[in-house]
């Protein structure tokens, strides 16, 4: 009798296993055709043109992301493979095979149903007693652009170039007629690819003077040169708040070069997703702003975000002092510096790093999303909504296990 069990890799079944059965009910792909089966999708569905031959239900294609951006992969080309290799896919994707265009086509196409799908699974949530709103954290990241930081521009480099460009058609035009190329006296056409390149100086330097910046990238004109710790990042601004239980009840991308101006709009985006007015918010020393403080608590949200002084005291270091004309120019904020120095305040403060910070090291770390793969501000806060909305379903599942 032999000692190992039959192996025969090319031996062919007689019935067709289920794969349910294979995965097994507590597996995270299960889950994902679960909660998604809940979701009202028919935003979804009232976009599909009655001619033509059938497409691929929205809710396929949408627990296909969403369970690969639980697994790490963000590309339409590596989903295209796993729908042929791995378990999960193929169940979720019912034994049908959507290539790498049409995965992509539904990502494009539904930037604001996509969102409107994180509000969904933020409210199947709270239904089951989870992201209660009483403290919340707010905090970005920069996560670098698909554009190369060495193909950037400067404003006096566009003009420099469309100068160079316009010589370099009349010099053109000038060598074709001298040639008689043109026996009829017309002018002659200019060259397709030049033409396009004077059109989009303009553009590119109207971008350029908007964003308030000296450079911008040429792949990416929408992306921002960004100040991080070690030097700048081509890229954007990912911001989330968190709440207690490590759930995402906010989230959006944008290019402002710091988050002073954040404080009260992300605050008011928690309101509006959860319907609650969170009680206390925490965030670092590069949101303070006494208006965004000022309107913030002017809406019955306590604000804990210190100055820069009082962060370094926080941090252990020597107390802030404050000068009578500083007093002046800053009212309220040595009553700010006081209350957090407060042992109670101080503790609910130190929650900040225990709420957020864990969340970036799963969606970066864990999940790689250190670098987007589109391009352009719309596209990129898709693909922001579709990883922090994965990563409440993976949170969710693990609370349920």
């Amino acid at each position: 009798m032999s000692r190992y069990v039959v192996y025969n890799p090319d031996q062919d079944q007689l019935l067709p296993s289920s794969l349910r059965e294979e995965l097994g009910e507590g597996h995270l792909a299960i889950f994902v055709h679960r909660l998604v089966e809940r979701l009202d999708l028919r935003a979804f569905e009232a976009e599909h043109a009655e001619a033509g031959r059938p497409s691929y239900p929205p809710q396929l294609l949408l627990k296909v992301w969403l369970y690969a951006y639980s697994l790490g992969i963000t590309s339409s080309r590596r989903i295209e493979q796993r729908l042929h290799e791995d378990l999960g896919f193929r169940y979720l994707a019912g034994g049908w095979k959507p290539d790498h265009w049409t995965l992509n086509q539904f990502r494009q196409r539904h930037p604001k149903k996509l969102n409107d799908v994180f509000t969904q699974v933020l409210e199947a949530a709270r239904r089951m007693g989870l992201a209660r709103l009483g403290r919340v954290a707010i905090d970005s990241t920069r996560v670098a652009a698909n554009a190369s930081p060495d193909k950037s521009q400067r404003a006096e480099a566009l003009r420099r170039e469309r100068a160079r460009l316009r010589q370099r058609i009349r010099r053109w035009q000038q060598q074709c007629n001298r040639e008689e190329t043109e026996p009829a006296g017309g002018t002659v056409a200019v060259p397709a690819d030049w033409a396009q390149r004077l059109e989009a100086i303009p553009r590119q330097l109207e971008q350029l003077s908007k964003s308030g910046q000296q450079r911008s990238s040429r792949t990416d004109p929408e992306s921002r040169y960004l100040r991080r710790r070690g030097g700048f990042c081509l890229g954007y601004t990912g911001e989330i708040a968190v709440s207690e239980d490590h759930l995402i009840v906010a989230q959006r991308v944008h290019q402002a070069p710091n988050d002073t101006g954040s404080l009260a709009g992300m605050t008011q985006l928690v309101e509006q997703q959860c319907h609650e007015r969170p009680a206390v918010v925490l965030a670092d020393s590069g949101y303070y702003s006494m208006p965004e403080l000022e309107a913030v608590e002017k809406r019955g949200t306590i604000a804990y975000v210190p100055d820069r002084l009082s962060a370094i005291e926080l941090a252990g270091g020597a107390a802030a002092k404050m000068n009578a004309r500083q007093q002046r120019r800053h009212p309220g904020l040595l009553e700010r510096r006081q209350r957090l120095r407060d042992p109670a305040v101080r503790a609910t403060y130190a929650r900040r790093k225990t709420m957020v910070e864990p969340v970036f090291g799963v969606l970066k770390q864990q999940r790689g999303l250190r670098q987007f793969r589109c391009r352009g501000l719309a596209a990129v806060s898709t693909e922001w909504t579709l990883a922090t909305t994965a990563y409440n379903l993976t949170r969710l599942f693990r609370l349920q296990s």
